[in-house]
């Protein structure tokens, strides 16, 4: 693989904290490397193989030069600087929303829909972090018989709302515990021992923003713009690691046994289903993993063809950084390939 100059727009935050680390783990060949932020986080330095690199404020002109840049800035951010890094011939792989339904943009998850990467046109999206654990999770499951309807129940980390979210529950719970008044700043209600809908503006259609993005994203990566998705995403006192409660309507049955094999040899999956010892996915064991935990595999007691599963995967990584490094690999593999045809 060649060795790529990088960037990383919002390197600073969560998300972009993770992309870092994710580069480092995966020993991903990185030739150059610029970190880039706000002004205010302009200055900060960040360590990457033991070396420390100093945070820039991203600039319209930060991208000369640069082959692959990640986006975790948020909508706005990314709609201002995109076109820039587009104009100065980088691939940007952008985890905000602003491009994900762009018919023009490919929404990928590498165990998906790696063949949309071909279709790219300067930017990549990265799924919301819900879309993308659920999509790795039943994608085998929608291979192999079909998925008529999914029935989701979501259980999403404080990491889902950032660092400041995260912190805000740690001291939540220390306000409870010492007795004093809990306050609040991030969320619009208290979170220590709550949980509450998704913290997102409900549209017209009863949905909230989350909701929606997960039957959009779905329907996109899936490439079946009529499939049924029923969403209920909740916000639960975890630090980190997404959860969530599926209910599948088959086109054909599938045995919980057969479930399973699949799911035991697909990519991205850990199957964590241990009936005896009443062991299965949880967000404590998911976190800091890079695959999805898929167990509570078993049959809908209602529907002959129906299938339930409980999923845990880490918001931070499979649901963003990971994500995005991994369409990085794809990527210098396709150039690869490209260049060894040519």
């Amino acid at each position: 693989m060649k060795p790529q100059n990088i960037a990383i727009v919002g390197a600073t935050g969560a998300v972009g904290v993770e992309i870092l680390r994710v580069l480092e783990r995966r020993n991903f060949p990185v030739a150059s490397l610029k970190l880039l932020a706000s002004a205010r986080s302009a200055g900060k330095t960040l360590e990457f193989k033991g070396k420390p690199h100093t945070v820039e404020e991203v600039k319209p002109t930060s991208f000369k030069g640069i082959d692959i840049a990640f986006f975790s800035a948020g909508a706005t951010r990314s709609r201002e600087f995109v076109p820039h890094a587009k104009a100065a011939g980088c691939v940007v792989i952008d985890n905000s929303s602003a491009f994900r339904m762009d018919p023009n943009t490919p929404l990928v998850v590498p165990e998906v829909n790696p063949g949309d990467l071909a279709k790219h046109n300067g930017v990549i999206a990265n799924p919301n972090c819900t879309a993308a654990i659920l999509a790795t999770a039943v994608w085998p499951i929608h291979q192999a018989v079909g998925i008529k309807k999914i029935v989701v129940a979501t259980y999403q980390s404080t990491s889902g709302a950032g660092a400041a979210a995260m912190q805000e529950l740690e001291d939540q719970v220390h306000q409870y515990a010492a007795g004093k008044e809990v306050t609040r700043k991030v969320f619009p209600h208290q979170i220590a021992f709550n949980l509450f809908s998704h913290n997102t503006a409900v549209a017209e259609n009863g949905y909230n923003e989350e909701e929606n993005k997960v039957v959009e994203e779905m329907r996109k990566m899936f490439h079946a713009p009529e499939l049924p998705i029923l969403p209920t995403c909740i916000r639960v006192p975890v630090l980190r690691a997404h959860s969530e409660a599926v209910s599948l309507e088959l086109e054909k049955p599938l045995s919980p046994a057969d479930a399973r094999k699949l799911l035991e040899k697909a990519p991205g999956v850990k199957v964590v289903d241990d009936r005896a010892a009443n062991h299965f996915p949880m967000p404590l064991e998911a976190s800091g993993d890079l695959d999805i935990h898929v167990g509570r595999i078993r049959s809908d007691l209602s529907n002959p063809n129906g299938l339930a599963l409980f999923v845990a995967g880490d918001q931070l990584l499979k649901g963003a950084a990971w994500n995005a490094v991994q369409i990085a690999e794809e990527l210098a593999k396709l150039s690869s390939r490209a260049q060894a045809a040519e």
